[in-house]
């Protein structure tokens, strides 16, 4: 038996007391299935490193993934755009920074065009107009799972194709 084929068994042995686990520990369900799919997601991409102990590199991972999210909300809190006053929106003053706007607009535009789009169409419903998980899962036909495993490969692909514009 192949290494590829018992790897699954580890993960899949422990997805429901890790997702049960997280979800009742994190302040948002959501979450914790977030953190717990890429610690999921990061064991498998470990392509045949044997894991000792698959259980404990879950939670390990899953605790990890969640402080890091906490730790990010704590240093860069956002809020959707719709939610701000009018006063409060972001005022581009000067011509650079139009002009970084524009490139920035251009280069998020061809990296979702690279997408199916399924993926554009999931990021779109999800990041701009606020929709839940389940609600854009119910909406094309789709299992929660797939909705989430939609806009992770967005998000990482968008994070690969947008690197240069972070400072």
């Amino acid at each position: 038996m192949s290494r590829r084929s018992s790897s699954p068994k580890g993960w899949l042995a422990h997805y429901r007391e890790l997702i049960g686990t997280w979800a009742r520990r994190s302040s948002s369900a959501a979450d914790a299935e977030d953190a717990a799919h890429d610690a999921i997601a990061g064991m498998l991409e470990r392509d045949g490193a044997v894991i000792a102990n698959p259980r404990a590199y879950l939670h390990r991972s899953t605790s990890n993934g969640l402080a890091g999210r906490y730790r990010r909300e704590q240093a860069f809190p956002a809020a959707p755009l719709h939610e701000l006053s009018e006063a409060e929106h972001p005022v581009v003053d000067d011509v650079e920074a139009a002009a970084r706007l524009a490139q920035l607009t251009r280069a998020l535009a061809e990296a979702l065009d690279e997408l199916p789009l399924a993926c554009q169409q999931v990021f779109a419903w999800h990041r701009i107009e606020g929709r839940t998980m389940p609600e854009i899962a119910a909406r094309m036909g789709l299992s929660v799972s797939t909705v989430e495993k939609y806009l992770t490969r967005t998000m990482r692909h968008l994070h690969r194709r947008l690197q240069r514009f972070s400072s």
